[in-house]
């Protein structure tokens, strides 16, 4: 719901036909939008679905930037693992050839 519209004074006692039939015009406006507000906060089967909805939401986004964290970190961490073992086994044979 948005900020509630400043309330107009009511059409005063010389006011016409058309100033009268717009003042109810949007009365019956203004009634109609709280009602669906009290309505929409006193359904709470909406509300729940709406919390199931937004917390699903942040689930699948936390896992989506896992998801690409890991595949920024992930070719570099199996390099140099490679590396390191290439590197202990060099040592190893080198030292037996002694």
């Amino acid at each position: 719901m948005t900020e509630p519209e400043r309330l107009q004074p009511e059409p005063g006692p010389d006011a016409g036909l058309d100033e009268i039939q717009t003042d109810i015009d949007q009365t019956r406006q203004q009634l109609g939008e709280t009602v669906e507000a009290l309505s929409a906060k006193l359904d709470v089967k909406a509300q729940a679905r709406q919390k199931v909805d937004d917390t699903k939401a942040r689930v699948v986004g936390t896992a989506q930037s896992a998801r690409q964290k890991a595949g920024q970190a992930g070719p570099a961490v199996p390099t140099l693992a490679f590396l390191a073992i290439a590197a202990v086994v060099g040592i190893i044979i080198w030292r037996r050839r002694r």
